[in-house]
């Protein structure tokens, strides 16, 4: 019998070289592969081919994830319909999706809404900040990941299933 096809969650955020691909490299390294999962990601703004800030390959990096080999995608329509769990980084994104692409608002959440409401939406974008910024983000990130995981494993056949928290 075939192995099933992995299934995707696309990280979305809006210049793809801080927060989403932290939050897919993240992804990556932590959810157990036997669980048929994989991530990547892309920005609602996005130019392509740009590489990930270095601030977030040093902050990853002290994780022990490589973020160096990043490359930048634009969020488009096939992007989009290829992902079977579209996960934004900010409320912004998540209008953006709303406004752009209707028909993906069933399989969009917010990265912080798996978890514990902390009354705080939305991951701030660290662009520009200090490596101190970059590792608050960082963990930040990191919390809501294994939340997502979490997630993911307890609920298999339905990742966007309208238990949407704020």
């Amino acid at each position: 019998m075939p192995a099933a096809a992995a299934r995707a969650v696309l990280f979305v955020c809006t210049g793809n070289t801080c927060r989403s691909p932290m939050a897919a490299a993240l992804f990556n390294a932590r959810a157990d592969p036997a669980a048929g999962w994989r991530a990547e990601s892309a920005g609602t703004a996005a130019v392509d081919g740009l590489p990930a800030s270095e601030g977030a390959v040093a902050a990853l990096c002290e994780e022990g994830v490589d973020l160096s080999a990043h490359r930048s995608r634009a969020l488009t329509a096939a992007r989009v319909d290829a992902a079977d769990l579209l996960v934004v980084l900010s409320t912004s994104h998540e209008s953006d999706i709303v406004r752009r692409f209707p028909k993906a608002v069933a399989k969009t959440r917010r990265l912080k809404s798996f978890g514990p409401d902390d009354g705080r939406p939305d991951i701030l974008d660290p662009v520009g900040g200090s490596p101190f910024v970059y590792r608050r983000v960082r963990d930040e990130i990191a919390a809501a990941v294994a939340e997502l995981i979490l997630y993911l494993r307890e609920n298999p056949a339905a990742p966007a299933d309208g238990n949407r928290k704020g």
